[in-house]
């Protein structure tokens, strides 16, 4: 009989114990800020020797640099698409960068990150480019956000040439794109026409967040802010001109780093920042060909547009003081796909019914595990082609053709220059241990690595499919489309 009452004494103590844990903790806000065309050497704490960026250095000090992050594709609507649902974007049927002619967004059936906070309680926003379809049914506020502010695609997607100004009605840019609308929910509420409008973007974003910060500070909140910038053309406003040692786009880099020194101001004025899940990331890396206009990958290979290294890794930092102990770098592989996930274990949220490809990273970011949940990373482009696999330490390339410079410098003050295209004729394999930079080809000397690589990117062939083997995937799932 003692040892019964001895029982019942633990259960009641353990009962009581959980219930002043459950009332004491209050569910984290989610930051995520989005940059477009960031390199991965474009902060003053992944190595750039000319862009002073004293507001991430912070946060990435007092938190934790995740040098092996990726984005999911390396191009604008697709990374976002995998960023907000934790699936790879061809899964859910969104290609490329979806411009103002196009019928098709994210379908309805998928579930955001913000609708899936939703259920939590959460209060959502974004303050910035939406690019996931542009018609209403497309529009954040019909996808888990309660307020948007902000540009539905890409900045360069208006009837401005490269020298800035206007172009005539008979141009080719007037017949392909109208002027860049700005959104308030629904409602356009004015246009960006010039180079002076584009330069007020960063700040106008950031008034906005912050404003939502400080309307919704007694209840959890997810604020997304994806920049515009510094996807071309870039601006910067009148507080950051000739700030940089980089020139205008260092200008743009520092501009985004007062922007999240302003959020993290607010956090804190309002005892907020421990318990705040941040995350700084990119869309994808720089679009070289812009020369001066564009960042740097250095040490990788290429950039935006491409599956190399320098397209889609990305400076990323991550903080949550409460609950994720800072001042470490981990380079073990993540990617977009497992932020949702993530921030479900963390908000205690139901993952979505659809199936997603993200898994939690949760346990690595608290030094709980040190592998990877995921046995491997692909790296689609275009309409379907896989044409990389990241498995531990190795990277894989099969054959395709990809863009390059080929060594050449990119264009000057807002003018490209063409790329030329290379052809990877046969399977390439790197160690990034070893070789970052993507140098020299050790397919040859690590069959075993190469076989195992191609049996599980057979296996994601079956699911997702491969245009480039002409396969079809038996879980792709369809994109939105308006009649």
């Amino acid at each position: 009989m003692k040892y019964i009452y001895i029982v019942i004494f633990l259960l009641v103590m353990n009962s009581c114990d959980s219930k002043v844990k459950s009332s004491d903790s209050t569910p984290p806000n989610i930051v995520i800020v989005f940059t477009d065309d960031q390199g991965y050497q474009d902060l003053s704490s992944f190595g750039s020797p000319n862009i002073y960026t004293p507001n991430l250095d912070k946060v990435a000090k007092e938190g934790i640099r995740l040098s092996s992050f990726y984005s999911a594709q390396a191009v604008c609507s697709a990374s976002r698409a995998a960023l907000l649902t934790g699936c790879y974007p061809n899964r859910i049927g969104i290609y490329g960068a979806l411009n103002p002619k196009a019928k098709v967004g994210i379908n309805s059936s998928e579930t955001t990150l913000a609708e899936m906070l939703k259920t939590r309680g959460y209060t959502t926003g974004i303050f910035g480019k939406w690019h996931l379809g542009h018609h209403p049914e497309f529009l954040p506020n019909n996808h888990g956000f309660d307020e948007f502010v902000g540009i539905p695609y890409s900045n360069d997607m208006w009837p401005v040439d490269y020298d800035g100004k206007q172009v005539s009605a008979n141009h080719p840019l007037a017949k392909r794109y109208p002027q860049l609308p700005f959104f308030k929910n629904f409602e356009v509420v004015k246009e960006i026409r010039t180079l002076e409008d584009q330069g007020q973007l960063t700040t106008e974003l950031t008034y906005a967040a912050v404003d939502f910060i400080e309307r919704n500070k007694e209840n959890p909140f997810f604020l997304y802010v994806p920049h515009p910038m510094p996807h071309t053309p870039i601006a910067v406003s009148e507080k950051f001109k000739g700030k940089s040692e980089q020139g205008l786009y260092g200008d743009v880099i520092m501009e985004i780093d007062w922007s999240v020194g302003q959020i993290i101001k607010k956090l804190k004025e309002h005892q907020l920042y421990e318990n705040t899940l941040f995350i700084f990331t990119s869309d994808n890396g720089p679009w070289l060909n812009f020369g001066n206009h564009a960042g740097s990958a250095f040490p990788l290979r290429e950039g935006k547009g491409t599956a190399w290294e320098g397209g889609q890794r990305e400076p990323t930092i991550v903080s949550l003081p409460k609950l994720i102990k800072g001042g470490k770098t981990i380079d073990t592989p993540m990617m977009a796909i497992d932020i949702l996930p993530t921030i479900a274990e963390i908000t205690g949220a139901e993952l979505p019914e659809n199936k997603i490809d993200g898994k939690s990273v949760f346990k690595l970011l608290t030094g709980k595990a040190k592998q990877s949940p995921q046995e491997a990373y692909f790296f689609y482009y275009k309409k379907n082609e896989l044409h990389g696999v990241r498995y531990k330490n190795w990277k894989l390339y099969f054959p395709h053709t990809y863009r390059s410079l080929n060594g050449r410098e990119g264009g000057l003050d807002g003018y490209p220059i063409k790329y030329e295209m290379n052809i990877v004729e046969k399977i390439e394999l790197y160690n990034l241990k070893q070789d970052i930079s993507e140098t020299n080809d050790v397919a040859v000397q690590h069959p075993e690595v190469v076989e195992k690589i191609k049996i599980l990117s057979d296996e994601i062939r079956t699911k997702l499919g491969d245009k480039l083997y002409n396969i079809e995937g038996t879980e792709n799932r369809l994109v939105g489309r308006i009649n």
